[in-house]
């Protein structure tokens, strides 16, 4: 299936929330009518209603976005949603922001869809993550690159990650990884060295025959090495050989199946005056002030996940020092209430006056707490006003699939997107 750039005929670009929420009560495009709610919340005693709409949004399928989207990170979206948004509320050549980037969904999607991408995650990960799909190489350059690299120069080798890899496996990782760190080190990484090493971060562990690891979940993070040791005598499994070139070059055909000169065209467009920052969201003094048209993000939720603990051996791979990643989780409510105001005060900054954040923050607890309670009176201290909680409610994902839990249940069940505006 090739990619399509919208899956629903003629969003219009709105510059009034009354307009924007109209459209979405009689939104109707998985068939489906909206429901109308209220959201309230306090804020210094009073309290404050929004409108609730609750609706299929955007689709359920998978793989329904350009296949540059297609690799694995902790909590992320579907393209689906910062299209959603970007398509209804910037015309092209509009510069859209994520200070929480992640995989760098909202930033690809924006230059996919012919805007001006900025993103900023404090974990260095993220730009690693997001820059090679920027400025995909060609195939043939991949392959002739992965000829070049010396496999059998692997240096040490840590035998605890045995555990995950077939020996002969584990030698061919570490010699990638130590070829790409002494490129870095001397300052000769190019596109191609940089796409390769994005590639196999995204393949280090998984459930399939595609990725370098035996069978290990969730596809997205790696567990401990006792875990791994657990699941291994469960499963009675021992690490299969993996052809490590041959995966790289397989995900990279992948990854590449949409691109073709129209797409390469319009990233480089966008990516002349990206902005691709490893910063907190607090503090990003690079972005200039109300030059942001549009926010699409999702911030770390409350005591839910640990993106440093998930990411220990992606960071290995890239030679990060995963302690040295100051990411925020926040295990009470006011503790997060009070990094979401700060994050808020700098979105003030940089937002454009009249334009849109929007902010989603599924829910935790079982649905017992529901986020948008603690966003909003966050974002109206820091001067951002609330207009509407819109939440996108599916009857199936492929994480609840893959978890083996029924749908609804367990973790985040819905998207919560709270859209607030600069006046």
């Amino acid at each position: 299936m090739s990619f399509q750039p919208s899956l629903f005929s003629g969003p219009r670009v709105h510059d009034h929330p009354e307009t924007f929420i109209g459209e979405l009560r009689g939104f109707a495009g998985e068939g489906k009518r909206t429901e109308a709610h209220t959201a309230t919340a306090s804020i210094d005693g009073r309290s404050v209603a929004v409108p609730l709409l609750v609706n299929e949004f955007w689709t359920r399928r998978q793989r329904a976005a350009h296949s540059l989207h297609e690799i694995s990170y902790r909590a992320c979206f579907k393209p689906q949603l910062p299209r959603f948004f970007i398509e209804r509320l910037t015309a092209p050549g509009a510069s859209i922001y994520d200070p929480f980037s992640g995989r760098g969904t909202t930033a690809l999607e924006a230059a996919l869809l012919g805007r001006v991408p900025s993103a900023a995650d404090i974990n260095p990960l993220s730009r690693i993550l997001l820059e090679p799909r920027l400025d995909p190489p060609a195939l043939t350059a991949i392959a002739a690159r992965l000829k070049q690299i010396p496999w059998s120069g692997a240096g040490d080798v840590r035998d605890d990650l045995l555990v995950f890899y077939h020996p002969e496996t584990l030698r061919h990782i570490s010699a990638l990884r130590r070829y790409l760190l002494e490129r870095e080190a001397a300052g000769t990484i190019d596109r191609i060295d940089k796409w390769l090493r994005m590639v196999a971060v995204n393949r280090l562990t998984g459930h399939s025959r595609g990725f370098f690891s035996v069978y290990t979940m969730p596809p997205n993070q790696a567990v401990s090495i006792p875990s791994q040791i657990k699941i291994n005598a469960r499963r009675n499994q021992r690490p299969p050989l993996r052809d490590v070139a041959g995966l790289i070059a397989r995900k990279s055909r992948n990854l590449l199946r949409d691109v073709d000169a129209n797409t390469r065209t319009v990233l480089a467009d966008g990516r002349r005056r990206a902005q691709l920052l490893t910063r907190p969201a607090a503090r990003t003094p690079a972005i200039d002030a109300e030059s942001i048209d549009l926010v699409v993000t999702s911030p770390p939720f409350l005591d839910v996940v640990n993106y440093a603990a998930d990411n220990w051996l992606r960071c290995w791979f890239c030679g990060i020092d995963p302690d040295s990643v100051a990411i925020t989780i926040a295990r009470q409510p006011r503790a997060w209430h009070d990094a979401m105001r700060d994050v808020f005060a700098e979105l003030f900054r940089v937002l454009r006056p009249g334009r849109f954040i929007a902010f989603e923050v599924g829910e935790v607890n079982a649905g017992a707490l529901k986020l948008e309670e603690i966003v909003i009176p966050s974002a109206v201290r820091a001067g951002l006003h609330p207009r509407l909680v819109l939440v996108n409610s599916q009857p199936f994902t492929k994480t609840a699939n893959c978890w083996g839990v029924t749908n609804n249940t367990k973790g985040t069940n819905t998207n919560r997107i709270v859209l607030l505006q600069k006046a």
